[in-house]
């Protein structure tokens, strides 16, 4: 596979930049539709929280990234060096995050339902932004059979023949699951109104969690510490937090805190 798509007065423009940037891109128009739809959309907030969010998703990503592959690195200039990848999507999407809580914060903008939308939007560009390492030929999981991988696309089959042998396109398989759960989720917050602010990026990360931790299993290139696997680890944890969030969101209310009485002068 060529990761070079075209070149403009000398200088290669990789496809694994061109996909980040489509995920993005759809991520901005999605969210700016659903709140828009929902009646809280603010033009220069929401681009002024785009920018704050992309600005650290990407220092975030690449330096996760960085910190678990230091003996890679030589200089700064090889640290801020993307253009073959190496971008972490657990660092990106916790200082994603964080930018998101302090932004929204600072404007006064409703926190949890920003979280919500934007968090189903990023399945949809982890799902795109996928198709970047299908180019590098990257983030493929262990080997399997000629007659396996035949069982995909003529283009998906020679994608995954990397020095005679065939791999795992596990990156397809993070591309679909983040496709089908941004789908699903998009139908429920248009269906159920009703349900509390906070549920959908709770439910975002179990479900991306879940996939992680099994396609991690098959691939062959993690971030370790030791012998575990660290997006294992993460996910693991982030499934454990989305729950007791998930069960506080929804019961904190039915223990109303004592107040305390007042004083009689």
């Amino acid at each position: 596979m060529n990761p070079v798509a075209f070149e403009i007065f000398g200088v290669s423009i990789m496809w694994y930049g061109i996909f980040i940037s489509i995920g993005v891109l759809a991520t901005i128009v999605y969210s700016s539709l659903i709140l828009k739809k929902e009646g809280i959309y603010n033009e220069d907030d929401f681009f002024g929280l785009i920018i704050a969010v992309i600005v650290s998703g990407f220092i975030g990503a690449r330096l996760y990234y960085v910190f678990f592959n230091l003996d890679m690195y030589d200089s700064i200039l090889d640290v801020i060096n993307i253009r073959q990848g190496g971008l972490a999507f657990h660092g990106g999407v916790i200082f994603g995050l964080i930018a998101i809580g302090v932004y929204t914060k600072w404007k006064k903008m409703d926190t949890l339902r920003y979280m919500d939308i934007i968090g189903i939007g990023t399945l949809l560009a982890q799902a795109i932004g996928r198709w970047g390492n299908f180019f590098n030929q990257e983030a493929h999981g262990s080997v399997v059979t000629k007659g396996f991988i035949e069982k995909f696309p003529a283009f998906i089959e020679k994608g995954m023949l990397i020095d005679g042998k065939y791999y795992h396109p596990t990156f397809l398989y993070e591309s679909i699951n983040g496709i089908f759960w941004f789908i699903v989720l998009t139908i429920l917050i248009l269906k159920l109104t009703k349900l509390k602010k906070g549920t959908f990026i709770a439910l975002a990360v179990i479900v991306n969690s879940i996939a992680r931790i099994v396609i991690e299993g098959l691939r062959t290139d993690s971030l370790m510490i030791g012998d575990i696997k660290v997006a294992q680890l993460l996910g693991g944890l982030a499934i454990f937090m989305s729950l007791f969030y998930l069960l506080y969101l929804y019961t904190h209310d039915m223990f109303p805190s004592k107040k305390k009485k007042k004083k009689k002068k």
